[in-house]
């Protein structure tokens, strides 16, 4: 039986800065990590990363997790992963796509779609055809190219698309269009019922974010309650953590948020809301966690590691060397 492959994202190690993504994909490559992910919003771009990463540790597959769809056109996103994949032609290029936050999209200028799941869908139509080196004359109600053609030459490998899912029209979606479906900032026991809505769309493989750090949580409580306030105010994932039984911490949050009380927001994410979400422990207890995922049935799962602590590189090697012991 072949081992379960596992990832790491450098999505949460911005703080050790751009250049330490070298020395985080070679020393995942060392460890045994089968990819490596990047990020964008507003800071670093994710195939800059990755292009780096592509000489730096040639034995390691690229994946981007996730590109907002808003911020290129489906013509660019398939000239720059052929790009990427023309560079590493033995590896898998894993082309992480999503429907960014109206908060990212707001400080890029783009207005926010009233239509996400159609304008996914016809991104994703659009990229395969740009992909397929033929000639692409296009119309669509979101995009449109006359004639564009692929100049990069590819060989049969060719980048597999994925996409970032948290409702169930985009996880039905996702197991319709796409290779894979990334979820993100999920708990255990919602991973089954998502898995099922892709499962009702297709086979695509299910890759999972899998939030850990080893430490102490007395320690890194208030840093995990931050983050999880951040996202508990996107709409999408508090429909989610609702759904995972999370719905007393979500309301009791917003309702501070409302009336403008952000500490009493913020402390309102419950420990069993982090240990369910950004879950801190030992190596053993990290371990385990992660392999919670995989026997939920994330096929992919990819370590998102929280460098909470003073030496923030010391916590991010020990927390990669306690998930890749769960395969």
């Amino acid at each position: 039986m072949s081992k379960t492959p596992i990832g790491v994202t450098f999505g949460s190690l911005g703080v050790l800065g751009p250049d330490a993504i070298t020395k985080v994909a070679t020393t995942a490559q060392d460890m045994g990590y089968e990819s490596i992910w990047t990020v964008e919003a507003t800071g670093t771009d994710a195939f800059t990363l990755l292009g780096s990463v592509s000489q730096a540790a040639p034995g390691i597959s690229l994946g981007t997790g996730i590109i907002p769809i808003q911020l290129r056109t489906p013509a660019l996103t398939a000239m720059t992963a052929a790009t990427l994949q023309a560079l590493c032609p033995k590896r898998d290029i894993w082309l992480g796509l999503g429907v960014s936050a109206p908060a990212i999209l707001t400080q890029h200028g783009i207005p926010l779609s009233d239509r996400p799941i159609g304008m996914m869908r016809e991104y994703v139509a659009l990229l395969r055809e740009c992909l397929s080196g033929e000639s692409v004359t296009f119309e669509g109600d979101y995009y449109s190219v006359k004639r564009f053609r692929l100049g990069v030459r590819l060989g049969e490998r060719r980048p597999k698309i994925v996409l970032a899912a948290l409702g169930p029209q985009m996880l039905r979606l996702a197991g319709s269009v796409a290779d894979g479906v990334l979820l993100n900032y999920i708990p255990v026991n919602h991973i089954g019922p998502s898995i099922e809505q892709v499962r009702a769309g297709g086979d695509a493989r299910i890759f999972s974010y899998v939030h850990a750090a080893v430490g102490e949580l007395e320690v890194s409580a208030s840093s995990a309650r931050r983050d999880i306030f951040n996202y508990a105010m996107a709409d999408g994932y508090a429909n989610m953590f609702r759904a995972a039984g999370f719905a007393d911490e979500v309301d009791d949050l917003r309702a501070h948020q409302a009336k403008r009380d952000r500490d009493g927001a913020v402390a309102a994410v419950s420990e069993r809301m982090i240990q369910a979400i950004d879950f801190i422990g030992s190596s053993e207890e990290v371990t385990g966690f992660v392999k919670g995922y995989i026997g939920a049935g994330v096929e992919h799962p990819v370590l998102m590691p929280m460098p909470w602590g003073e030496d923030r590189w010391a916590v991010t090697q020990e927390t990669m060397q306690a998930a890749i012991a769960a395969i």
